[in-house]
């Protein structure tokens, strides 16, 4: 019996790789996994091994390989590869050696060469041309760190052997057997290097930071010829077809096809994403604007994305850093064993702030304790503090397309969260819909890979999936008890956003100054008048 094609989706993640089949329906057929190390060397840096990242890969594809049947095997007629963006990798062209570690998208080193660019002037020109605020988030700053920092680096790009690539280009490396170097204009999107309108590379701003043009990717459709699996690699021969950062993969993947309709992951951090059609939504409240995704022919469908750092990795400090449950799903035993939070707040600022602050030195903060406070309390807090920070992005949104959203698809591993879900569709007013199969990146770009491949027709089609098999959580708040919710969480934003400056002013010398900048957090000031050494 002749198994019908399927198709395989690389999802390299930020904790994990995976490796997923998907029929012609985008229902998943077969996955398999391999664990990736994150290394934390000082506050605030992010870093991972290149050649970590791709064992990872390859570790989840052979395990796939190793469960499927025969028939399935010969079933697979396309791959596509989805990733965590922003991560920036240097390399050596002539041997695939790494000029440095990976610096990840929640990497924050390079602040202070952002906050110098920005005293420069330079920010409006940026933004306008990419859509991008000048943050460490995006691959510029840590490419010009990598640079700076690493001889290796430097050496090759003086030397004309430089590449550099965000994930989806060193893993194109590495399957293609290092004949394809190449950016999707969806990760592309997120480096601040390419034109949102023009969608080509910026050589001023590659100038700017120091890269060689010759060390850039070549800049392609979301689908396409990429090559094949490289003969040495499990699932060798299987064309690449589609390429797609992890955010637009999942927006794909919930069939978030007409502009308005939003999606939100709660993978390592939160990330908001309305489609905005062929219209480039630009945002005054530090929403971004971004590339969604493109056909074979790169004619794009754009999308407005808000950034919430931690989500994920917050339930992970109560297991790992608190040690208040012992498995990540306990969390929500835990938090249902309250009847509230009981004016217990977490700030989930772990690694900074995104949108709408654009702060990578704010830091979290646990207030409102108690010696009535109990895990159950904590627990509560934390689910309700990634909610609540979603809410906020999602009132910048509806503000800056003109309208509500009605609905919120939501995925990811966070997503299994039922109290999460709820607290979500509580803070916003909106339904907040789960399928049932929360892989919705690795999903989004098998779908891609299969209209490349003619095996998946029209994604119209498969619309009546999203009311099948799901899940709807509703509002149980009204709109006033909703605002008396919401707002004393805005309170702790302004020390959270500046905790930074009370370690700079701790010292017993700068007593005056540290008085100062008190007050302008007490007043709640959305800009302090002192600067960060206190000073006005």
């Amino acid at each position: 019996m002749v198994s019908p094609p399927l198709l395989l989706a690389l999802d390299q993640g930020t904790s994990s790789s995976r490796a997923v089949l998907f029929d012609a329906q985008g229902q998943a057929v077969a996955s398999a996994s391999a664990p990736l190390n994150i290394h934390y060397p000082a506050d605030g840096w992010v870093e991972q091994e290149p050649m970590e990242i791709w064992a990872s890969q390859r570790q989840a594809m052979a395990r796939l390989e190793q469960t499927i049947t025969a028939e399935q095997r010969q079933a697979v007629v396309a791959c596509g590869i989805t990733n965590q963006r922003e991560t920036t990798i240097l390399w050596r062209r002539s041997d695939g050696s790494p000029c440095g570690p990976a610096l990840v998208w929640q990497d924050g080193r390079t602040a202070d060469v952002c906050a110098a660019w920005k005293r420069a002037g330079l920010e409006g020109d940026w933004r306008t041309r990419t859509g991008l605020m000048l943050d460490p988030y995006f691959s510029a700053s840590k490419i010009h760190w990598l640079l700076q920092h690493h001889n290796a680096a430097a050496s090759a790009a003086a030397q004309g052997d430089l590449c550099f690539g965000t994930v989806e280009s060193w893993l194109l490396w590495h399957l293609s057997g290092a004949r394809r170097h190449c950016s999707d204009m969806s990760n592309a999107s997120r480096t601040l290097l390419m034109d949102l309108e023009q969608r080509q590379w910026v050589p001023a701003f590659c100038d700017h930071i120091g890269l060689p043009t010759s060390a850039l990717p070549d800049l392609v459709p979301c689908r396409g010829d990429f090559g094949a699996i490289a003969s040495d690699c499990p699932f060798a021969g299987v064309p690449i077809c589609a390429l797609l950062g992890d955010q637009q993969a999942a927006t794909l993947g919930q069939l978030c096809l007409e502009p308005g309709e939003a999606k939100c992951t709660y993978g390592t951090g939160a990330f908001l994403v309305i489609n905005t059609g062929t219209e480039i939504k630009r945002s005054d409240a530090g929403l971004l604007s971004t590339l969604g995704w493109t056909d074979d022919q790169g004619i794009p469908t754009y999308c407005l994305e808000g950034s919430l750092f931690n989500a994920g990795t917050v339930v992970q400090w109560l297991r790992d850093g608190l040690e208040i449950i012992p498995t990540a799903d306990e969390v929500n035993r835990l938090a249902l064993s309250v009847e509230n939070a009981a004016g217990v707040m977490l700030v989930p600022a772990f690694t900074g702030w995104g949108t709408p602050h654009w702060d990578p030195q704010a830091r979290g903060l646990l207030i409102g304790l108690t010696r009535d406070s109990r895990r159950g309390h904590i627990a509560r807090a934390a689910l309700e503090g990634i909610a609540l920070s979603v809410a906020g992005l999602v009132r910048l949104a509806e503000d800056a397309i003109g309208h509500g959203l009605g609905e919120l698809a939501v995925d990811g591993g966070a997503a299994a969260s039922d109290p999460l879900l709820q607290a979500q569709a509580d803070s916003t007013g909106l339904r907040v819909r789960r399928p049932s199969q929360l892989e919705s990146t690795a999903r989004g770009v098998a779908l891609l890979a299969g209209l490349q491949c003619d095996v998946v027709p029209d994604l119209q089609v498969l619309l009546p999936q999203r009311q099948q098999n799901t899940q709807l959580f509703r509002p149980r708040l009204d709109p006033d008890q909703r605002q008396t919710w919401l707002r004393p969480y805005d309170d702790p934003l302004q020390p959270c956003l500046h905790s930074h400056e009370l370690h700079v002013l701790r010292s017993p010398g700068n007593r005056r100054r540290r008085q100062r900048c008190l007050r302008c957090l007490r007043g709640r000031a959305a800009r302090p008048a002192c600067g960060p050494a206190g000073k006005p």
